[in-house]
């Protein structure tokens, strides 16, 4: 396949589309711009829509709509967009109704800045809206990953009748690297006989997508249903890299752009004889705890790092539950990380350079 140069944002346009979305419902803000700017372009010539709405609670509700209907459709913003749409993600999410939401993070919080920030896990993982439910979180580490975790995104979205996020920051979004972009979809779409569309009075009775139950007991056994899903996709949607950890004496925690960087840091500290891996986390939730787990007993301590005050380290440290030390060192308001700070960091724990 042929490499095209691509901004991130502009790789999951295409990747979405590739994907069979035909239905995008978005407000701009930055530094997401290029993901509705993308599809307002391409949309049209392939027989989709493209609808800017008059304000991002419009757009998560015209993809609640349109999902409900059984198309697939996304949607797309930045942090505080991402905040206004929270009550219609926990709708969709009650509804079990299938679609994507991307979140290019940007600095907060408020209106915050327009630099790249990892400051909105808390709300992406731990259910930004009301109520027991969660997302699938998919978090890319370059532009070739963007693509394809957006195209993965909707396949899990159908799968599992759920909310897919995918969250990248300002720099996946607005960097250009080389990406092979998905081939598109070609087969059939599996029927959705949940969605509201195809009654004609007598083959089934109507469907009703709906998130509202006046009864506590009925409630309870949606929020019951909706739980052993999430456990089946705990079991089996688990997507993280381990990176020089087969003889590790010191991990770095680091998802996303901040992976990246921790890349170098490893890279000069072995050579220096101090002997660090990686794990990076590509789902955010389920977040892969068993990962870090198997390594208690061979590092001696973790170094969590991030573009925020601290958010993923809370995960981190549930998962080691105490056996290791964890640390945290983060950069915030959109300033990142260096390779030189974490490799400050992470001498510090070994005592010195050795």
């Amino acid at each position: 396949m042929e490499k095209q140069l691509m901004k991130g944002n502009e790789a999951i346009a295409e990747s979405a589309i590739a994907a069979g979305c035909k239905l995008f419902f978005g407000y701009p803000i930055t530094p997401q711009n290029q993901i509705p700017e993308y599809m307002s372009k391409r949309l049209p010539k392939i027989g989709g829509c493209f609808l800017q709405a008059e304000s991002e609670v419009a757009a998560i509700n015209m993809v609640y709509g349109a999902s409900g209907a059984g198309a697939r459709c996304m949607t797309s913003s930045s942090s505080p967009g991402i905040s206004l749409k929270q009550e219609g993600i926990s709708y969709i999410a009650g509804a079990e109704l299938p679609a994507v939401i991307v979140n290019i993070v940007r600095g907060g919080p408020g209106l915050g800045g327009i630099q790249p920030a990892q400051s909105d896990y808390f709300q992406a993982t731990k259910g930004g809206g009301h109520g027991d439910y969660h997302l699938i979180v998919l978090a890319p580490g370059s532009v070739q990953e963007a693509a394809d975790l957006t195209y993965l995104a909707f396949d899990l979205a159908d799968q599992y009748r759920t909310p897919v996020m995918v969250m990248g920051d300002g720099m996946i979004g607005q960097m250009m690297e080389p990406v092979v972009l998905p081939q598109p979809k070609t087969e059939a779409a599996a029927p959705k006989t949940w969605a509201t569309t195809g009654y004609n009075g007598k083959d089934r009775e109507r469907n009703i997508v709906n998130s509202l139950y006046i009864e506590p007991s009925v409630l309870e056994q949606v929020n019951m249903r909706l739980q052993k899903r999430y456990q089946v996709i705990k079991e089996n949607e688990v997507r993280c890299e381990e990176y020089m950890m087969e003889d590790a004496e010191y991990m770095i925690a680091a998802y996303g752009t901040t992976a990246r960087i921790a890349k170098k840091a490893i890279s000069e500290l072995r050579k220096q004889g101090i002997k660090v891996g990686l794990v990076r986390p590509i789902t955010l939730w389920p977040f892969p705890e068993k990962i870090f787990q198997k390594y208690t007993d061979r590092v001696k301590a973790v170094l969590t790092v991030e573009m925020s005050c601290g958010q993923m380290v809370e995960d981190v440290r549930l998962a080691i539950n105490g056996k290791i030390p964890v640390t945290f060192f983060g950069r915030t308001g959109g300033m990142i990380p260096t390779w030189k700070e974490m490799a400050a960091e992470i001498q510090k724990l070994a005592g010195g350079v050795k």
